[in-house]
C-alpha cells in the first residue's frame, strides 16, 4: 500500500512539473525559442562542439570522436530498449491540457534521448576541453527544459535520460585510457 501511494505521489509530481513547464509554451516567443533549442539539440550544436574540440586538439582527436560516437550508440541502444519496454505515452498524448510544441522523433516518452545525448556529450567534451563547458552546460540545460516545455516529456523522463547520459559519459571517460585513447 505504501509503495502504491508513493508511486501515485511521484506520478502526480511528475505531471505537475510537466504542466508547469508546458505553460511557458503558451507564449509564442517562448515556444519558438524552445523549438529552436530542441532542433539544434538534435545534433547541429553538438557537431559544432565536436568540430571545435577537434580544431583545438588536432588530428589526434579523430579516434576520440569515434569513441564518442560508439558511446552515443550505446546510449541510443539503452534508451530505445527502455522506450519499447516501458511504452510510456508522451504527456500531450495523455493530457489534453498539454500543448504539443514540436513533433516527436519517436512514439514513446521514457526516457528522453535528447537529454541523454546532451548530458553525455557535455560531460565527455567538457572533460576533454573544459573551456567549452561555458557554452555547453547552459545549452544542455535548455535542451532538457525544451523537452518538457514542448510537451514531449515528463520531468522523470528527462531525469532518467540525464542519468543514463552521465553513466555512458563516465563509461567513456573511464574506458578511454584502457583502450589507449587519451581523453
Amino acid at each position: 500500500m505504501k509503495f502504491k501511494n508513493a508511486k501515485i505521489k511521484i506520478l502526480d509530481l511528475d505531471l505537475r512539473g510537466c504542466l508547469y513547464l508546458n505553460n511557458f509554451s503558451h507564449s509564442q516567443r517562448v515556444a519558438l525559442f524552445f523549438k529552436i533549442i530542441s532542433r539544434v539539440g538534435d545534433g547541429p550544436f553538438w557537431y559544432l562542439m565536436l568540430a571545435i574540440v577537434w580544431g583545438m586538439q588536432g588530428i589526434t582527436y579523430s579516434l576520440q570522436i569515434i569513441y564518442l560516437l560508439l558511446g552515443g550508440s550505446v546510449g541510443t541502444a539503452i534508451y530505445k530498449f527502455l522506450k519499447h519496454k516501458t511504452t510510456r505515452p508522451r504527456p500531450y498524448q495523455v493530457h489534453q491540457v498539454i500543448v504539443l510544441g514540436e513533433r516527436p522523433l519517436d512514439h514513446f516518452s521514457f526516457p528522453s534521448g535528447h537529454t541523454l545525448h546532451a548530458v553525455m556529450v557535455t560531460i565527455v567534451l567538457g572533460y576533454i576541453q573544459p573551456a567549452l563547458l561555458a557554452a555547453m552546460f547552459p545549452f544542455m540545460v535548455l535542451v532538457a527544459l525544451s523537452r518538457m516545455v514542448l510537451g514531449l516529456h515528463y520531468p522523470s523522463d528527462v531525469i532518467v535520460g540525464a542519468l543514463i547520459g552521465a553513466a555512458v559519459a563516465s563509461m567513456i571517460i573511464f574506458m578511454a585510457p584502457l583502450l589507449n585513447i587519451a581523453l
